[in-house]
């Protein structure tokens, strides 16, 4: 029985044996680029959030004296002196901002729901022209837009009202946006029309077919407005005089003005803070599962 030899290749040169024969050093060296680049950036967005965790664990002593990144002893204390700051008015702010963001984003995201499928679905004149429009709003920064809306309600006698908070949140030019090219790209035609001819309403068609295919899209809508409802600093600071309706951020800022001359609040001002943002790190989360879920499901179900 005779064997075939096979003849043995000698490794190419500047290769060695076990690695991706071929392929130059310098290469692998640039394809590790983009990962350094963001790592740096991963450091650069976590560095002040981990100051904040830290610091809120310190006294006002330890503020000051301690090293930057440790920890301290004091973090329960300062969320009891938080809470009897005024009969407890940080919560209140945190329960506005509650109001603002879940009321805002839930009616924002209704309008952008059924603003995006129309201009999506249905055939009229100047549609492209409403949507060159809403671009030009997400282009449009807010703080242009602010003090006429500010002028706008005064003249309603709706400024220093929650009111004065929540209408201007409620239609978002990028909410309607995405909507629209969600539902161009997750609502079949074939599936529109197949309804209309089973005898479907508009509505029926919306509510039954299209708004189950648009969730996935809608669900990304309400946490981008929630967020930048909870964020938003200045047209709370424009239309509202009386603090007990203030957001947390514009309540944050006026205990950090107050600490200029009381330094012992500077560390109420980044418990808050750290507190402040416990929210949106749980909402995301919550999000995030139902998202992937839902996008799994539509999977397959298609």
């Amino acid at each position: 029985m005779s064997s075939v030899a096979v003849p043995q290749t000698e490794p190419l040169a500047g290769s060695t044996p076990g690695t991706d024969r071929g392929r130059p050093p310098l290469r692998r060296r640039i394809a590790l680029i983009p990962t350094v680049t963001l790592l740096l950036g991963a450091v650069y967005c976590l560095l002040p959030v981990a100051w904040v965790v830290i610091a809120a664990t310190k006294s006002g002593r330890e503020l000051f004296s301690t090293f930057t990144f440790l920890p301290g002893t004091g973090f329960a204390a300062n969320v009891q002196d938080l809470s009897a700051y005024r009969d407890g008015v940080y919560w209140q702010w945190m329960g506005n901002s509650a109001l603002y963001a879940v009321l805002g984003a839930l009616l924002s995201t209704c309008v952008s729901a059924f603003s995006g499928y129309a201009l999506a679905t249905y055939r009229f004149r100047g549609r492209e022209t409403i949507f060159n429009v809403l671009l030009a709003g997400v282009l449009m920064p807010p703080v242009i837009l602010a003090i006429p809306q500010y002028l706008l309600l005064a003249e309603t006698d709706l400024t220093d009202s929650y009111l004065s908070v929540l209408l201007p949140q409620i239609l978002s030019p990028y909410g309607v946006y995405l909507a629209r090219i969600y539902a161009a790209a997750a609502v079949p035609a074939d599936v529109v029309e197949a309804g209309r001819m089973d005898g479907a309403g508009e509505w029926r068609i919306f509510t039954r077919i299209a708004l189950p295919m648009m969730i996935p899209g809608m669900v990304t809508v309400f946490l981008f407005q929630f967020v930048a409802i909870w964020n938003n600093f200045l047209l709370p600071y424009i239309m509202l005089s009386d603090d007990e309706k203030f957001p947390i951020t514009l309540g944050l800022f006026t205990l950090l003005e107050q600490g200029a001359n009381t330094p012992a609040l500077y560390t109420l001002v980044i418990t808050g803070a750290f507190l402040a943002v416990l929210p949106l790190v749980a909402l995301f989360l919550v999000i995030q599962r139902f998202w992937s879920l839902d996008l799994l499901s539509g999977a397959v179900k298609s």
